[in-house]
């Protein structure tokens, strides 16, 4: 029966599906995959469990070997690689005068390529670059151009929480956001408190919408006319967090009015 295996390539990136054939495997070990750019180290995020789907058999590809000290060395010489690759490419694009920002360089695990990483406002005529790099390295050589939240996620960072933000952390993929959301919660619609590091909306603003907008419907809307212990009025505003809604009566006065329970 086959067994598959999820494997991951970077901290919060995309888990892919291996055939794990014989090797017994744990949560955290790191393995050589094959992979379309030849072999690769990754670390094991599902153990392996058997694996149905007949058609998508023949489509995986297999865990080669349990990784060794010589390969973690070899981890090694590519980050020295990469950061050399980096610092010189940084030094072309002075040179040549681009309009790009170069944030970070990927070696596949034999050397063979090296990928460039970048953000740029347009296109990039960076045919000049490449043989400057090629002329360097004698290995083949990719230009990346990704968005600014690619970026972000790549490079990590501290959000304004305090913590790791969530891209680098835990996230596989990017869902959309937007506006009505940070409405919907009620928070403040100033572009400099809602925005990542990466300018762009808070990811974290998709993480609550569902519940806000749940928990807004077990409250009176905005406008709706209730009675109160101390006479009729309008709901003038909701808070979720709170299960109580602000009431304007028909004297002018305003109180808070929580929703009561049915046992």
């Amino acid at each position: 029966m086959t067994k598959v295996a999820g494997v991951r390539f970077k901290p919060a990136g995309k888990i892919y599906d291996f055939d794990s054939g014989a090797f017994v495997l744990k949560i955290g070990d790191h393995v050589i995959v094959e992979t379309e750019q030849g072999l690769g180290l990754g670390v094991v995020t599902i153990p392996p469990a058997p694996y149905d789907d007949h058609e998508k058999k023949k489509d995986l590809k297999h865990i080669f070997r349990i990784a060794t000290e010589e390969d973690f060395k070899k981890r090694e010489e590519n980050r020295r690689l990469e950061q050399k690759a980096h610092d010189f490419c940084l030094d072309c694009i002075a040179q040549l005068d681009l309009k790009m920002n170069l944030f970070s360089v990927e070696s596949t695990f034999d050397a063979g390529k090296l990928t460039f990483f970048y953000t740029a406002d347009g296109r990039v005529d960076f045919r000049e670059l490449v043989k400057m790099l090629v002329r360097e390295y004698r290995i083949r050589i990719e230009m990346r151009q990704v968005g600014i939240r690619n970026q972000s996620k790549q490079c990590g960072g501290i959000g304004r929480c305090g913590r790791e933000i969530c891209c680098s952390l835990f996230m596989n993929n990017f869902d959309p956001v937007s506006i009505k959301m940070a409405k919907e919660q009620g928070l403040s619609l100033n572009p400099t408190k809602i925005s990542g590091l990466c300018g762009r909306l808070m990811c974290c603003l998709t993480f609550e919408n569902d519940t806000y907008r749940t928990l807004k419907t077990i409250l009176p809307k905005p406008g709706r006319q209730i009675d109160t212990p101390r006479g009729s009025g309008k709901v003038i505003r909701q808070n979720v967090l709170k299960g109580s809604v602000a009431v304007k009566l028909d004297d002018g006065t305003e109180l808070e009015i929580k929703k009561r329970h049915d046992n």
